[in-house]
């Protein structure tokens, strides 16, 4: 029976199981996908801690690519042997093989490998709907500034080069130097590492004490406060992940007080609820990485039942790009 990566409990990396899971027949509008590669995200450790509570047992991960080996009655855009990638609900992607629903997996066309496929449909579709669809008021137009936390990581690696081909100007944060560097090297007009300068005021200064159209944050709890504070007037403070923990309750009054500023607390599944959006956004994605517009840098490659150390070294923040498990 192919092998799945599962906890029965919530709690750290040593709840991730090796287990034997039986893989059926696909009903109707399923298909079956056997994975020549997974994805790994920071939204797995929010589903083995818990912070994000699903039915146990449950295997974890959002996204893979692979071989489809079966489809269900009514699925017409998938056939037999058609290379395929998907990030989906529900999770199940840390496993050799899986039964799912085909609305989420898109082909994928010859130009795009299965371990790129893998490393890039959670993470490029995130910065799609990020860059793409949520925007401040009037939009955001070339030479607009943006920041853009965790600049070096898997999304926001992604996110440089999608700011740098719209012609936006994004400022990147991160953690050390190093880090920084991988953040220019891919597009970022400016990286402040944030454990030793004070993003705020470098912000600020960046843009001449204007601020930015735009915060793009999933860093959660750490950030929330200092990063209204770089918005200039009627900006938008996007929140869409939880990496030092959840946003504590917002008092309405600091938004107005502030500069009238607009929030949001997105997910890329409620932009990916159709096969038609699904397509869409996939469409995109594939093109700008097909034309070399954007690139996707995998830094670490684990092997499928070692998903307890991929998880390690995401939560101790020794990761930078992207990373994937190989079955």
């Amino acid at each position: 029976m192919p092998l799945a990566i599962q906890i029965s409990a919530f709690g750290g990396p040593d709840n991730l199981q090796q287990v034997d899971l039986p893989v059926g027949e696909p009903g109707p509008g399923e298909i079956r996908i056997r994975h020549l590669a997974c994805g790994l995200n920071y939204i797995d450790i929010y589903h083995r801690t818990g912070l994000y509570q699903g039915e146990l047992p449950l295997t974890l991960g959002m996204e893979a690519a692979g071989v489809v080996e079966a489809v269900g009655e009514g699925v017409s855009h998938l056939r037999v042997g058609d290379r395929a990638a998907y990030t989906s609900q529900p999770p199940g992607a840390y496993s050799e093989a899986r039964v799912m629903p085909a609305r989420c997996v898109v082909r994928l066309p010859d130009q795009i490998d299965d371990e790129t496929a893998a490393a890039m449909m959670l993470k490029g579709l995130t910065v799609q709907y990020l860059l793409r669809k949520t925007q401040p008021q009037g939009g955001l137009m070339p030479g607009d500034f943006i920041l853009f936390h965790a600049a070096a990581g898997g999304v926001g690696l992604i996110a440089c080069q999608w700011a740098r081909a719209m012609g936006l100007r994004l400022i990147g944060t991160a953690g050390s130097d190093e880090k920084c560097r991988l953040a220019l090297e891919h597009g970022a007009d400016f990286a402040i590492n944030y454990s030793s300068d004070d993003f705020v005021a470098r912000v600020r200064e960046i843009t001449g004490g204007r601020g930015v159209k735009a915060v793009y944050d999933a860093i959660g709890k750490d950030t929330w406060e200092r990063s209204l504070d770089c918005l200039q007037p009627f900006g938008l403070m996007v929140s869409y992940g939880n990496t030092s923990g959840p946003v504590p309750p917002v008092s309405l009054g600091v938004l107005g007080a502030k500069g009238s500023l607009y929030v949001t607390r997105p997910s890329v599944y409620t932009h990916l609820a159709t096969r038609e959006s699904t397509q869409a956004m996939a469409d995109d994605l594939f093109r700008m990485v097909a034309d070399g517009q954007v690139r996707i840098r995998i830094d670490q490659r684990y092997a499928l039942k070692d998903a307890a150390a991929a998880h390690r070294d995401l939560e101790g923040r020794r990761t930078t790009g992207s990373s994937i498990l190989l079955p």
